[in-house]
């Protein structure tokens, strides 16, 4: 398996009002970050079963390139980062189809 050959990009997402006061969420795309792509551990898959959602993918970034998102692209799909697991300056981002509605 190649290191780092896959991209990925985190999107950071704010909520602010308008001008009448309403909510409004703004999503930013960031750079292109290159990550290790994983499977999500037996585990952990079958627990998120049992909780109602399904696991699909883990990556794993360099600490200094992830600042705390809660969303990522990844082949023109949204994912959730349920959990993260930080290693040294290594982190494992382990997530979900992102449809909306928050874990």
């Amino acid at each position: 398996m190649s290191r780092w050959s896959e991209v990925i990009k985190f999107v950071k997402v704010e909520q602010t009002t308008d001008d009448d006061g309403f909510p409004v969420t703004t999503e930013t795309v960031g750079d292109n970050v290159f990550a290790n792509k994983k499977s999500v551990r037996s585990a952990e898959f079958y627990q998120a079963a049992q909780q109602g959602f399904e696991l699909q993918v883990m990556f794993e970034v360099r600490s200094i390139d992830y600042n705390d998102e809660r969303i990522l692209l990844w082949c023109e799909k949204k994912y959730e980062i349920v959990r993260t697991y930080e290693k040294t300056d290594i982190i494992e981002l382990v997530c979900r189809i992102f449809d909306g509605v928050r874990a």
